[in-house]
């Protein structure tokens, strides 16, 4: 029988036992169990989230693989008691919500739509905001996610730029790569998203070089990682009008502290870390296929290379 171990905070348990359970039982697999506590030497693979007690997998003489519940990887791929191939989790639901949180925070910034919402009563002051094939908006970050948000923003007109570090390609998308392709990337973006994953090579990817590097006035929306952005430079380059506005979902430290200057900065709007969650129905299916692949010694998906970090 297989065993697969549930390796997370105990309120989620309730959330993913029946979608796991079924998930893999319509792969065809008969003979397996889903369990929060099991003898070490009986398991053979652990549902993980980064946040939970199991951190040493030296115990775990038969394990086969981690399959990780969040799309990232940073705080676990530097374990040394890992020697079993480790998976993030790239799934629809991850993929939908981030799409629909970019798409809404890029049309609310392209149309102006603050400029109505906080208005002043009684001032009539029509700004025809320009149509969507003239405003620029760069990627940084072209994994699932960030390829998915460009093709969305694609669909909608938008002139879409792309950065990674290595180099990308997708259809539409003018891709840049390396240093000297993130400058040459962000000299004409109006808005900016970060979808990059934290790693040692990605902290401060926005800092007062690069943000100088954009348009004055141009916009910045960041659901990827809070370490991504150096918060002091994007404090005065908002304060000195170089970036108009900063929509953040994620921080450095969260809960974001309540004296943090994020909270009362006028030109920056703070987001609960709600951009894209793991949805416990989309997850299980992802993971219940990654069981299946593994059992009939097929490649896994979504495999991290714990060398780039991701």
């Amino acid at each position: 029988m297989l065993t697969i171990l549930f390796a997370a905070r105990p309120d989620r348990w309730d959330a993913y036992e029946a979608p796991l359970n079924r998930a893999i039982a319509a792969t065809g697999l008969t003979d397996f169990r889903v369990v929060t506590k099991a003898a070490p030497e009986e398991v053979d693979y652990i549902v993980y989230a980064p946040n939970s007690d199991v951190q040493d997998f030296s115990i775990f003489p038969n394990l086969k693989a981690i399959l990780n519940l969040w799309a990232g990887v940073e705080t676990i791929v530097g374990n040394s008691t890992i020697t079993v191939p480790l998976c993030r989790m790239v799934d629809t639901g991850l993929r939908e919500g981030m799409r629909e949180w970019v798409t809404g925070h890029v049309l609310r910034h392209h149309l102006g739509m603050d400029a109505q919402i906080k208005g002043t009563p009684g001032l009539w002051e029509p700004r025809i905001p320009p149509l969507a094939r003239n405003r620029a908006v760069a990627i940084l970050g072209l994994g699932e996610l960030g390829t998915a948000c460009a093709e969305t923003l694609l669909a909608l007109g938008f002139t879409v730029t792309g950065w990674s570090r290595s180099p990308k390609s997708i259809p539409g998308v003018n891709c840049f790569h390396g240093e000297d392709g993130l400058t040459e990337c962000l000299a004409t973006a109006e808005i900016v998203v970060l979808l990059l994953p934290n790693t040692p090579a990605t902290e401060n990817t926005l800092n007062a070089r690069t943000l100088a590097a954009m348009p004055r006035g141009a916009f910045v929306i960041n659901p990827g990682r809070g370490p991504l952005i150096d918060d002091d430079a994007l404090l005065a380059a908002l304060d000195d009008g170089q970036i108009a506005h900063a929509t953040l979902d994620v921080f450095r430290v969260e809960p974001l502290p309540a004296d943090h200057p994020y909270w009362h900065h006028p030109q920056v709007t703070v987001t609960p870390h709600i951009a894209s969650e793991t949805r416990p129905e989309t997850a299980a299916e992802v993971i219940a296929e990654n069981i299946r692949r593994s059992e009939s010694g097929e490649p896994l998906l979504h495999l991290v290379d714990r060398s780039a970090g991701y």
